[in-house]
């Protein structure tokens, strides 16, 4: 069965899953070229295992036929923990999946047009750059706004560097989570938390870390003694 034939039927013969709570103190990004290779599958038990609730499947390669069996396990997985699901631009995957939600770039569709598209209770993400980007992302209904690059980082080319400046900016106005991306390591993980945001998303710190499960656990550390301070 292909892909727009699995998302033409009622997922799972109509039965509906709760989605699980969305926890973005710590969220990873499972990129398969930031993992060299390694098995997604278990670097996401890595990080649930360390204490991850959010997880975002990215992948800039792959068609979204060629990816469906990787998002159907490392879905799969997530259920089992509850832990929340998220597919970076691909709507179509995410509702074949069940995904609990969709994270879109700029480039991609803007929220108010792919709201539409999702099932209620979906949870809608959108990277920003700019206060103007994140102020746009909040008056169109997203449920959470990222902000990056906090650090300089070599996943994303040609990145903007906004620093925790507009992490500080934006805390007042912006009431969704806010989460800081870009360059974060457990090292200024904290600094990240302290200027304001509620969770940092990661990528290279859990996947290209020998041991994804102490990364993770090391992050949330990191995370907690910030807020405690």
């Amino acid at each position: 069965m292909g892909l727009l034939e699995r998302l033409a039927r009622p997922y799972a013969a109509g039965v509906s899953h709760a989605a699980p709570p969305l926890t973005p103190d710590l969220y990873v990004i499972l990129d398969r070229t930031a993992a060299g290779g390694r098995d997604l599958d278990a670097i996401l038990d890595g990080a649930i295992a360390g204490g991850c609730r959010m997880v975002q499947l990215r992948e800039k390669e792959w068609p979204s036929g060629r990816l469906l069996p990787l998002a159907e396990r490392l879905r799969a997985r997530c259920r089992v923990a509850r832990v929340a699901f998220i597919v970076n631009d691909r709507i179509d995957l995410a509702l074949v999946v069940d995904a609990d939600g969709v994270h879109l770039g700029q480039d991609d569709l803007p929220p108010r047009a792919a709201r539409p598209l999702l099932r209620p209770g979906m949870v809608l993400g959108v990277s920003t750059h700019s206060a103007e980007q994140a102020r746009a992302a909040q008056a169109e209904g997203v449920d959470y706004v990222a902000v990056g690059s906090i650090f300089p980082t070599a996943t994303k080319s040609g990145f903007e560097l906004v620093g925790t400046e507009l992490v500080q900016r934006l805390r007042a106005e912006i009431r969704v989570p806010l989460i800081g991306i870009g360059g974060i390591t457990p090292a200024n993980a904290g600094t990240v938390i302290r200027a304001g945001a509620d969770g940092v998303a990661v990528i290279s710190a859990v996947c290209a870390a020998p041991d994804p499960e102490a990364a993770s656990r090391r992050l949330l550390d990191a995370i907690r003694a910030a807020r405690a301070s």
